[in-house]
């Protein structure tokens, strides 16, 4: 009796192992079709800002900026995203528009803070110019996997009613067309109170720099509850 119960249980070994096989591609597959990628769920969170001296703390230690505030107020809560500086003082919207590519292959960013425009208003730049290259910026983006924060800017009345004004809708009007994320004016807080601004009069102290980051902390803060993770 012992020999014919091993005999059957050696039979039915061939079935189990064929069962087993079949069981183990079925589950490959699924892993397959779903995705899955243990890499990709670890990525960390990538944010780009592509900005001009307001952005790239012209007059005080790059630390001290809002870009770096900003990177350490996000890592406290999580140490995976990552916030690259790629602002120059000086820059205009043709500069972004020339720089902007190469740096959306590199770092690959899920969300582009694109604060440009201040130095094209400065500047007098015809405000069609602007507009054209700030809406360049935004389909780059967008066609690279992008999302867009557009940091908006005004400048001083002495550049007659007309231009000031229609400089400032500038941004709002880009927002509302290509429904971005908006920061109608990154210096607001610190224009609303005296002495925080440098001798020059245009760039912000270092004491403004936690003020800079009060305005566009929120819209970040919205992005990031929006957006599933990576």
């Amino acid at each position: 009796m012992a020999v014919v119960i091993s005999i059957r249980n050696l039979c039915w070994l061939p079935l189990m192992a064929v069962l087993f096989s079949l069981f183990s591609l079925q589950s490959m597959a699924q892993d397959a079709d779903s995705g899955a990628d243990p890499a990709a769920k670890n990525k960390a969170k990538t944010i780009l800002v592509l900005g001009d001296s307001i952005s790239a703390g012209f007059g005080i230690p790059m630390q001290q900026g809002w870009v770096a505030l900003l990177s350490k107020e996000l890592q406290r809560n999580d140490a995976k995203i990552q916030v690259i500086n790629a602002s120059i003082s000086g820059d205009t919207t043709q500069g972004g528009v020339s720089r902007l590519p190469g740096l959306l292959a590199k770092h690959q960013p899920d969300l582009v803070i694109i604060e440009l425009g201040g130095n094209d208003g400065l500047r007098g730049t015809p405000i069609k110019l602007i507009k054209h290259n700030l809406t360049t910026l935004i389909q780059l983006s967008r066609e690279a996997g992008s999302d867009i924060l557009l940091a908006g800017m005004q400048i001083p009345p002495n550049y007659g009613r007309k231009y000031t004004q229609s400089f400032r809708e500038i941004f709002p009007t880009l927002a509302q067309q290509h429904n971005t994320l908006l920061v109608p004016f990154i210096l607001q807080k610190v224009v609303e109170k005296q002495g925080l601004m440098q001798a020059d009069g245009i760039h912000p102290t270092a004491e403004a720099q936690p003020l800079l980051l009060q305005s566009v902390l929120p819209a970040v803060t919205s992005w990031l509850k929006d957006t599933p993770p990576a």
